[in-house]
């Protein structure tokens, strides 16, 4: 058996051509450490493996390069989804950082406990200011490092300017930080009725926001949208849809590690989570017809790893399926015990459910019993 290897180092994968007698050629061709075969026939003779030595060369020239991970040793992990774009986990919710000419652009900042490895790890990536900042809810594993970055940062509106307007600079550029960006109702929750007191410093809070239904920037060379889903994890929540690198930060529409958290309290909704999550297919694309390629949207949650279309697929019919179940099981004149027992979940629970901690299997079964059941004419206990 003879072995072709190439290992180019800047496009880090590997290609390898086998020959074994008479049995075909074998070419393996992997991508970030995922094995792809092809096989051309031996009968070929020279054509074979003119053929095989083509197509391998070819892959080599074209491939997209594996993603480098960063692990600081602060306790955060970095890891490059796409030029220029990069996660930030262990910070509390996920982090995704765009980097361009003008400067930074971050998605959600983590807990107030990370922020300053937070700002760290940016400047590792680049030496350029942090210039937005923008909340895609109000959790406080999402907006706890506003201030820090924000401080860290540098306004993308010049002082001359916002002076020519003949506005105070402050108002315009949060005081010369980055611009803190959030839906309406973010700021909303955040804050209080004057002489109520605040659930979060007003530090945190966005120093920017919309109340219609997206809103639209173009910051290096990036068309950026701000998407507004209402009553889903909560009524403040915004999806970041960068269009050209095709990659989207859903915040906590998405957690990977267990069922999605239906805030009831802050205008959560089990219809409207489950309507985010059909937009965002609507919105996502996979790799067709080239399914062999790494070419497709990139979805980053507020916790765990990131998805692509095929992923959300799942994870929005497991939702649905589950509410589908319990309704059925309302119908039959169920009570919230007994849809309990009955175990709506089953199939999706090893994967997503969680038997302690803030948010259990248990109380995302209840919050969709409760809200069907309040649509049919009351919850019976």
């Amino acid at each position: 058996m003879r072995d072709y290897d190439t290992n180019d180092k800047n496009l880090m994968h590997e290609c390898t051509v086998r020959i074994a007698g008479d049995c075909p050629i074998l070419i393996e061709v992997r991508i970030g450490g995922r094995a792809m075969d092809s096989h051309i026939g031996r009968s070929a003779g020279a054509a074979g493996w003119s053929a095989g030595v083509a197509l391998l060369l070819a892959l080599a020239g074209w491939m997209p390069t594996a993603r480098a991970q960063q692990t600081p040793g602060d306790g955060l992990s970095v890891v490059e989804l796409r030029p220029n774009f990069f996660l930030i986990g262990g910070a509390g919710g996920n982090i995704l950082a765009q980097i361009g000419p003008v400067g930074v652009v971050v998605v959600d900042s983590g807990t107030t406990e990370a922020a300053d490895r937070v700002v760290a790890a940016i400047r590792r990536l680049t030496p350029l200011p942090i210039r937005y900042i923008i909340n895609t809810g109000m959790d406080a594993d999402h907006v706890g490092g506003n201030q820090k970055l924000a401080r860290a940062g540098l306004s993308i509106l010049a002082g001359a300017l916002a002076a020519g307007a003949g506005l105070g600079d402050s108002l315009l550029t949060n005081a010369g930080g980055a611009s803190v960006l959030a839906h309406e109702n973010v700021l909303t929750r955040m804050s209080a009725p004057t002489g109520q007191e605040a659930p979060f410093p007003t530090a945190l809070w966005p120093t920017k926001t919309f109340a219609y239904r997206l809103y639209s920037m173009y910051l290096n060379g990036e068309g950026i949208q701000v998407i507004h889903m209402p009553k889903a994890h909560t009524d403040g929540d915004t999806v970041v849809f960068f269009r050209r690198g095709d990659v989207i930060a859903t915040g906590d529409l998405i957690d990977t590690t267990r069922f999605p958290v239906i805030d009831v309290a802050r205008g959560g909704s089990v219809q409207g989570e489950i309507d985010a999550l059909n937009r965002l297919m609507d919105m996502s694309i996979h790799n067709l017809p080239l399914q062999w390629t790494e070419d497709r949207t990139l979805l980053v949650p507020g916790h765990g790893h990131v998805y692509d279309k095929l992923d959300l697929l799942e994870y929005r019919d497991a939702i649905t399926v589950v509410r589908d179940r319990v309704q059925q099981l309302i119908d039959q004149g169920r009570t919230l015990d007994q849809v309990k027992a009955a175990n709506p979940t089953l199939g999706y629970r090893s994967q997503y459910g969680a038997e302690s901690g803030p948010w259990t299997t248990d109380m995302f079964v209840e919050v969709i019993y409760r809200e069907l059941s309040a649509k049919k004419g009351g919850a019976r206990p």
